[in-house]
């Protein structure tokens, strides 16, 4: 039985690490874990045809002890079956809710047709099985150790440039520019960030708010996604989708709670007299 149980612990060791690893996905878990049963069974197999099990070569109950491991392995299992189906239906329900709002944001910007916009990507980019820590809202936008290419850091630098001096026009459309040459880049949320700040000191506040949306869209756990769900919300609120607003706004204290964007998204609720 010694050998089974050192078997089983060097077998757990990896997925148990794995587990505490924000970039292993559930799916891996459970994969690994079905490897794991897949073994032990082999091993429970081997060890009553030997007649080990009954013969006491074991050690103590044998069958029992083993019974006990392969529970504690189907409750994992199931466990994590269970964490996955959660995180699908809050990835699915983000994306429906975003989805809702781009159609809305479409129809009271001008020129927007709600039947030329194609499928919303899914929240995150990606299933949600892989979860990402959490940053808080306000901290200096991280490339996520990213290699940004020269062009791309100048083209970038010189959006913020031309922000900085006033230009408002020619920076949002820099930064859209930005967004559209280097898609999926670590620095494109910040763009649609402040390509929205750039809109709203323009006065297009439905251009802002999608600007805000595309930002959150682009990294739901990122450094500036609590401000960007800030500023969607508000935007909704200046547009008339007053219901919309309450949401969203709503959603910033529940994704970051304690954040300063939470506090704010509070006193904005008051204004909107959310219920």
């Amino acid at each position: 039985m010694r050998r089974l149980g050192l078997a089983v612990a060097l077998c757990l060791l990896p997925v148990l690490g794995h587990a505490q690893d924000r970039a292993q996905t559930l799916a891996d878990i459970r994969a690994e874990l079905s490897a794991l049963a897949a073994e032990f069974n082999a091993l429970k197999s081997e060890l009553v045809s030997t007649g080990a099990a009954t013969s006491g070569a074991a050690g103590g109950d044998a069958l029992t002890r083993m019974d006990t491991i392969e529970a504690t392995l189907a409750r994992l299992t199931a466990r994590t079956e269970e964490v996955e189906l959660k995180l699908n239906r809050v990835v699915s329900d983000g994306t429906n809710r975003i989805g809702d709002i781009e159609y809305r944001l479409c129809e009271v910007t001008e020129g927007c047709d709600p039947a030329t916009l194609g499928a919303t990507p899914a929240l995150g980019g990606g299933t949600g099985a892989a979860v990402a820590p959490v940053a808080g809202a306000g901290a200096a936008p991280a490339t996520g150790g990213a290699e940004l290419a020269v062009a791309e850091q100048q083209d970038f630098d010189r959006a913020k440039e031309v922000l900085g001096q006033g230009d408002f026009p020619g920076a949002a459309a820099l930064f859209a520019t930005y967004a559209q040459s280097y898609p999926g880049g670590p620095l494109v949320p910040e763009a649609h960030f402040l390509r929205g700040d750039a809109l709203t000191q323009m006065g297009d506040t439905a251009g802002a708010a999608r600007a805000y949306l595309d930002a959150f869209s682009a990294a739901p756990e990122g450094p500036l996604a609590a401000d960007a769900l800030l500023k969607l919300g508000e935007g909704l609120g200046a547009l008339g989708q007053v219901p919309e607003a309450c949401v969203t706004l709503a959603e910033v204290g529940t994704r970051f709670p304690g954040s300063m964007a939470a506090t704010q998204a509070t006193v904005a609720m008051q204004g909107f007299q959310c219920q």
